[in-house]
Order: C-alpha cells, then sequence, then structure tokens
C-alpha cells in the first residue's frame, strides 16, 4: 500500500534539514532548530523513535513549553496487547522510553504511564518492552486492571457519552501526553490519539454499544491530552487492533506531533492512505470544533531525517 504525499512532498520552507547526531541534549537541540510558534503540527520522517520525537519536540520549542518543573507527568501509550514490538499492536518502547526521559529532563517530579489492557496487563506491559524502557528511563509504570483506579467524571457536552470512569492518574497528573500507535482497527477504522483515549476508561463495552464514534469524539470534550505524538514507525495495515502476525506490519518511520488531538489525527490518516473525513470520529470531532482536520489550513514543519 503507498503511502501518501502528506509527508513525503516537496521540501517546505519550514521543513529542518540534518539529524539529531552531535547534541548532547534536547536544550541544545532545541537552541539549533528553534521553534517556529506558528506550527499547528510536526511531521516526521526517516528517523529512529527518539530521533524522531527529539527533533519534533525541538521544532515545537522542547518540552520544557509543554513540562515544567516540578509537574506530574502521565504518558499514555497503547500496551493493549501482548505482543511483541514488532507486530506494532503497542506504541514503540524506544518512543516511550525517550518521551519520559524528556519529561524528566525538563524537570518533572514523577512521570507514570499506563493503560487499561485488553490481554492480560502484566504480559502486556512487559512483551511490549515499554515496561522496561519506562524503568530505564526514570519512569514509574503502574497498572489500570482494576476498577478501584477508576473514578467517575462527568461529559456534560457529550452527545452519546455523558459519563464514565477514568483512571486517577488523568485525574491527579498536571500533564497529560497522548502516545498512541497508528495501526487499523476493525471497529473505529483506524486507532489514533482519540481512539487512544479508551484506554483511559474503565467500561469500554459501553462505547461499542452506543455509537462508537461519538463516544470517542465525545470524551474528548471532557479532556484534551497537553501533547498527542503519533507513532507511525510501525504500521499494522490490516487485522487491528491486535493484529495476527508481522505480515500486518509495514515499516513505516513516520511520527505526528502536535497538540491539536484532531489535527493529529487528520495527518496521520494520510500515512494510512486514508482521507481524514473517511474517518467518523475524526469528522464529528471538527464538527464539534474539538479540534481542525482542515490540513491545509495547518501550520506544519514537515522534518525529513
Amino acid at each position: 500500500m503507498k503511502r501518501r504525499d502528506f509527508i513525503v512532498q516537496g521540501v517546505s520552507a519550514g521543513l529542518v534539514a540534518g539529524t539529531a547526531t552531535g547534541f548532547g541534549n534536547l536544550a541544545q537541540l532545541a537552541a539549533a532548530f528553534p521553534a517556529q510558534n506558528l506550527y499547528d503540527l510536526v511531521a516526521v520522517r526517516d528517523g529512529e523513535p527518539e530521533v524522531m520525537f527529539d527533533r519534533a519536540i525541538a521544532s515545537l520549542g522542547g518540552m520544557a513549553r509543554y513540562v515544567k518543573k516540578g509537574q506530574k507527568v502521565v504518558v499514555k501509550p497503547n500496551i493493549g496487547w501482548d505482543v511483541v514490538p514488532e507486530r506494532a499492536g503497542n506504541t514503540n518502547p524506544k518512543l516511550v522510553g525517550r518521551i519520559v526521559k524528556r519529561c524528566l529532563d525538563a524537570g518533572a517530579s514523577e512521570v507514570y504511564v499506563f493503560d487499561n489492557t485488553c490481554d492480560a496487563w502484566n504480559l502486556c506491559y512487559k512483551n511490549s518492552g515499554i515496561e522496561k524502557a519506562v524503568k530505564d528511563a526514570g519512569g514509574k509504570i503502574v497498572p489500570g486492571n482494576t476498577e478501584s483506579y477508576y473514578h467517575k467524571i462527568l461529559i456534560p457536552k457529550g452527545v452519546s457519552l455523558k459519563e464514565a470512569k477514568v483512571h486517577e492518574l488523568i485525574l491527579s497528573s498536571d500533564v497529560f501526553i497522548n502516545v498512541p500507535v497508528l495501526k487499523h482497527h476493525s471497529s473505529a477504522s483506524l486507532s489514533l490519539s482519540m481512539k487512544n483515549l479508551m484506554g483511559i476508561v474503565w467500561d469500554r463495552r459501553y462505547w461499542h454499544r452506543n455509537d462508537l464514534h461519538q463516544c470517542i469524539a465525545d470524551l474528548v470534550t471532557w479532556k484534551k491530552p497537553t501533547l498527542n505524538v503519533i507513532d507511525g514507525y510501525r504500521v499494522m495495515m490490516r487485522n487491528g487492533p491486535r493484529g495476527v502476525s508481522t505480515a500486518d506490519v509495514v515499516t513505516m518511520k513516520q511520527m505526528i506531533v502536535s497538540a491539536d488531538i484532531v489535527a493529529a489525527d487528520a495527518a496521520a490518516t494520510m500515512i494510512f492512505g486514508s482521507k481524514p473525513e473517511d474517518i467518523p470520529h475524526i469528522r464529528i470531532a471538527h464538527e464539534m470544533k474539538l479540534g481542525n482536520m482542515q490540513l491545509d489550513k495547518l501550520s506544519i514543519n514537515r522534518i525529513k531525517i
């Protein structure tokens, strides 16, 4: 399946050339590649996950723009499946580890990582490689498998979803970084930033019974992540969300980073070979004014490593 030209099109004035090698820390990198404050979104390709994230966050002004000294941070990857990284069912562990490290570098007091998994949580955490990556980076990985971790919230602007039980870390943290993996999904068409938020709630069965796409958009009316980082390094093109084998996976080495959750999802559809308007929850969220799916209206920094 061919990739769309959203990221691979010709070099624009906003493109930053070169690699991240030769810079000792993110502050030096941010200084070398100063932020253009007009950027709504950064799209990076052809690098390793750590390098692509460093380049993206540097072009947005560095992690200190999003994480302040002493703040408590929660990072929410997709860790839903008991599969190895090569299967692309979960977020790339190298990316998760780098985000945790950069948050701590920026002065975060604590960085927590969790997911409400579909397979056995301890096996998902271990075999995804995310548990080790988080611990090696200095973060804390916590379970999301018990209802007592979740507390009721009201969603007054929701259409189909009026309330939910949300993990206490989302309620108590100062910064919320959403780190989904881009992949096919049998029910939602694609699993992206908004779909990844289903992992912060306890009862997801209600969503599937009551207009899944509307419920996905409804939760965003309650709380938007501080930052969305979409992992498109390995992309599951079919049989999602769990996949069957590595035959379902294409290595694309791409990443989307934006504070606008709708824009991030819209951009990621183009990597997959779809269009934003073809994914109902993206269209609904745009119509609810939760973000902007019109990519031609956005200021985008396209970076090729």
